[in-house]
């Protein structure tokens, strides 16, 4: 036992070993020719080498490097293969955008996740109107596109599957022959390809693992130098960022196609380093090296530095007291009751959490506005002085909210969406959208069954629209193997199957993609009726319905698993003092949209600071009264969304 342990041990380390390389520093060296020589990014070789993050070296020290590219750089001559049909759907072809078409309408025609979608279509955002093309999986297209699947075909004769393995020899593209380019939002292989007069096969051996990852917007890509023209940095005598304006005499400027406006220049002062740099203007070393490659010869005074421009943060307007306006559909101005009790209700909610990070010492200065109806809303809006609000809260509605960040622009405000979510939306880089979408409850069903799955036919419960269960459909199609499943209007339409070989009855996997409170009903009935048949059903739901807190036992034989966006933990210290805090101000517990305007209110107003920085805390996951508020970028300068739910797994 202890001879076999030992040997473990030993392939371990040797296992361990093998997967990084040393490098001793020599005369000349420096964080640029060193990752360059090993394939790897500087970023990376100071993520390896932490103790040398300032970028100093000595002659002998040593340095931690990736072996795992060093083979690829180590032989002189390199070929690599291409691989253009090395998995299904790697084929691709386009449609032409039509009418009505939406982002959320091409995943669920083409039964494509949005993530694939938009790995195909890196500018996607930008590239959503009528006469646009859009990429997508070529066996899609020819399945599901109808009068576009032809179109699509016959249109694009330069986008031809390739089915053979295809060898690029790299050896006459020697490493100094190659120049490093930032991937920018609206790239994708066709216009990289046009910019600089290569073809895709040629960035995919320049850049191994490019085709399986595809493009990613701030990375760094292999570009061929002799392929390119690349400007020379505009002479600069300020020592201060510039507004960017100026105008590279070459046609192509250093190697990117954003526009002037996105970028500043910096001329570099005594006592610079390329670290002081990257510190100062927050991009990495790779971003600056790509856009200006003469950096890799080293940082001289006088030079002038082109740099990305980041999205100004928010500031603060004035004063110790943060100005926030709540915008709620009250209806007052126009004789509208539709929204009233649901505005009241937040209302009551929100002034909780008010009054409660008030005490706490928080200065605040609260305006509320009757946002009114869509009509009347942009009248409500001229309530609201942009120059001095710190925070909006609201309106409810998609096209109010859209009119609140136009109106806003300018001043960049962090405006809070309590109910709106949509894909639209996700552009504007000071929104915050609190309602989590129903695409990432669908995400995570498919994760649960996958996880369960063992060749049993799989019933999804409908609504009208379907869309939800298409795209649970869709995503289970794609991860598991051999799936049977089968949408129905109905939860009396899920039967059990039958076992070929013995004629008994087998269980199945059960999923409820309907909201609707009596349907809930049914399938919970429908389920527990199922497993006093036969042990092994399985229920999911993307939505909860009260029957399931009422029949647990029975749903815990069918080990049910329901999603919520939100529920209050009844035994949390936390918990009990807003409840009581609530019953004690308004003499009744806090109905559905009173508990929303507490979460919401209470979770961005403790993310706040004195300096209004409320953008520094969006990484936080909080928990309020009774939701979860997990924020992710929906890109790189796109709006915060929340991701949080609660799951509920009934066992028996």
């Amino acid at each position: 036992m202890i001879k076999r342990f030992f040997i473990l041990s030993s392939l371990c380390m040797f296992l361990g070993m093998s997967a990084q390389k040393s490098h001793t520093v020599v005369k000349g060296d420096n964080p640029y020719n060193i990752a360059k020589k090993y394939g790897i990014t500087v970023d990376e070789l100071l993520k390896l080498n932490p103790k040398f993050k300032d970028g100093k070296l000595a002659i002998g020290d040593i340095l931690t490097v990736k072996s795992d590219k060093t083979a690829a750089t180590s032989v002189s001559k390199t070929t690599v293969a291409v691989v253009e049909k090395a998995k299904p759907n790697s084929q691709t072809g386009r449609i032409i955008l039509q009418p009505k078409q939406t982002v959320y309408g091409i995943t669920k025609q083409y039964r494509i996740s949005e993530t694939d979608l938009r790995k195909l279509n890196p500018e996607l955002d930008s590239h959503m109107k009528i006469g646009d093309e859009i990429t997508l999986p070529l066996d899609s297209i020819k399945k599901y596109g109808g009068e576009q699947a032809q179109a699509a075909i016959t249109t694009h004769a330069d986008v031809k599957p390739v089915e053979k393995i295809t060898a690029v020899d790299t050896s006459d593209v020697p490493a100094e022959n190659n120049i490093l380019y930032v991937v920018q939002a609206k790239d994708n292989y066709y216009r990289i390809s046009k910019q600089f007069n290569v073809t895709k096969e040629e960035l995919f051996a320049l850049n191994p693992g490019l085709e399986e990852k595809g493009l990613k917007p701030g990375e760094s890509i292999k570009i061929k130098k002799s392929n390119t023209s690349v400007a020379e940095p505009v002479a600069n005598t300020k020592a201060t960022i510039d507004s960017g304006s100026e105008k590279s005499s070459s046609n192509s400027s250093n190697t990117s196609t954003a526009s002037e406006d996105e970028y500043a220049t910096y001329t570099v002062v005594q006592g610079d380093t390329v670290f002081s740099i990257v510190n100062k203007f927050g991009v990495s070393i790779d971003e600056l090296i790509a856009l200006n490659p003469d950096l890799s010869h080293g940082l001289k005074t006088g030079m002038v530095l082109k740099i990305k421009k980041l999205d100004p943060a928010y500031i603060k307007k004035n004063g110790d007291a943060l100005s926030v306006v709540l915008m709620l559909p009250f209806g007052y101005s126009t004789n509208e009751t539709q929204y009233r009790t649901m505005a009241l209700d937040f209302l009551t909610g929100a002034k909780l959490a008010i009054e409660r990070n008030a005490r706490n010492g928080q200065k605040l200065d609260i305006k509320i506005v009757d946002s009114g109806n869509e009509a009347s809303f942009k009248n409500s809006m001229t309530q609201i002085n942009p120059n001095n609000t710190d925070l909006i809260i609201g309106p409810f509605f998609k096209s109010n909210v859209v009119d609140v960040l136009d109106f806003t622009k300018n001043q960049k405000i962090p405006v809070v969406a309590p109910f709106a979510n949509s894909p639209e939306l996700y552009n504007y880089s000071n929104l915050i959208i609190v309602e989590t979408n129903d695409q990432t409850y669908a995400d995570k069903i498919v994760e649960e069954v996958k996880g369960v799955y063992s060749d049993q036919k799989i019933y999804v419960v409908a609504d009208a629209k379907k869309d939800n269960a298409n795209y649970i459909k869709a995503g289970l199609e794609k991860a598991v193997k051999n799936p049977n499943v089968i949408i129905v209007n109905s939860p009396a339409d899920i039967q059990l199957d039958q076992n070929m070989m013995t004629g008994q009855s087998a269980p199945v996997i059960a999923i409820l993609a309907n909201d609707n409170d009596a349907l809930g009903d049914a399938f919970a009935n429908k389920v527990i009726a199922l497993s006093k048949e036969v042990q092994g059903v399985k229920a999911f739901s993307m939505y909860y319905s009260p029957i399931f807190e009422k029949k647990v036992d029975d749903l815990s034989q069918a080990n049910l698993v329901y999603l919520m966006d939100r529920k209050i933990n009844a035994d949390g210290g936390f918990e009990k003092e807003i409840l009581a805090a609530y019953k004690s101000k308004y003499c009744k517990t806090p109905p559905k949209y009173a508990i929303v305007g507490f979460d919401v209110v209470n979770d961005m107003l403790t993310r706040e600071n004195k300096k209004g920085e409320i953008f520094k805390q969006m990484n936080k996951v909080q928990t309020q009264l009774a939701t979860k508020f997990e924020f992710v970028k929906s890109k790189a300068n796109g709006a915060y969304v929340n991701t949080g739910y609660r799951v509920i797994r009934l066992v028996p």
